[in-house]
């Protein structure tokens, strides 16, 4: 037996264990979506959420900045659906990110709009302009620790209203607790001004 299969089967038993469940997966047609993932406020949610998607059978595929693609390490990001990315070229990024949805007919790509496990002021908005450009829904992916429960909302595609689409993921995650919940405010959920 493969030692990341191995792993992964670990985290999907310690997802059980724990006592968590998955409710509403990615709903039924939607072959490509970038996901996002709310309230990210802890490394536990790295290990939910592979656990919850390899329970739900969703074949999720990741960013991760390339530095971290050394051996072994790679390995294992490569087994779990990491796709490297060189944060230098960040103007870039969404424009390769929509490519991928070119050459992909199944890609659900989480992008996490927060960026960090600390309080932010301010989502980053790549997730958003990825939608748009590559025409796909946008899922609101969730790990809900007070009720110990994972799973994905949404499915629908943005409309351009920044201000309207951002309330209905604000009104998503208005009920969903990280593990510290200190660190989420529905608050950050919109996008830097530029200057």
């Amino acid at each position: 037996m493969k030692p990341i299969f191995m792993m992964t089967k670990f985290f999907v038993w310690w997802f059980k264990w724990k006592g968590w469940k998955v409710n509403n997966g990615v709903p039924a047609g939607i072959q490509q979506a970038v996901a996002i993932a709310a309230p990210h406020t802890s490394n536990w949610d790295f290990i939910y959420t592979l656990a919850a998607c390899k329970i739900m059978g969703v074949p999720l595929r990741y960013l991760a900045k390339k530095e971290l693609f050394f051996w072994p390490l790679r390995i294992l990001l490569y087994a779990t659906g990491a796709i490297p990315v060189q944060r230098s070229s960040a103007s870039n990024l969404v424009t390769d990110m929509a490519a991928l949805f070119q050459k992909n007919k199944q890609l659900i790509l989480l992008i996490p709009a927060e960026g960090t496990r600390g309080k932010v002021s301010y989502w980053k908005s790549g997730f958003y302009h990825t939608a748009i450009q590559a025409n796909v829904p946008v899922l609101l992916g969730y790990l809900d620790y007070a009720k110990k429960e994972a799973g994905f909302g949404g499915g629908e595609k943005m409309t351009g209203d920044v201000d309207a689409d951002l309330k209905k993921i604000s009104s998503f995650y208005a009920d969903k607790t990280g593990k510290h919940p200190e660190l989420f405010d529905l608050a950050s959920i919109r996008f830097k001004q530029k200057s």
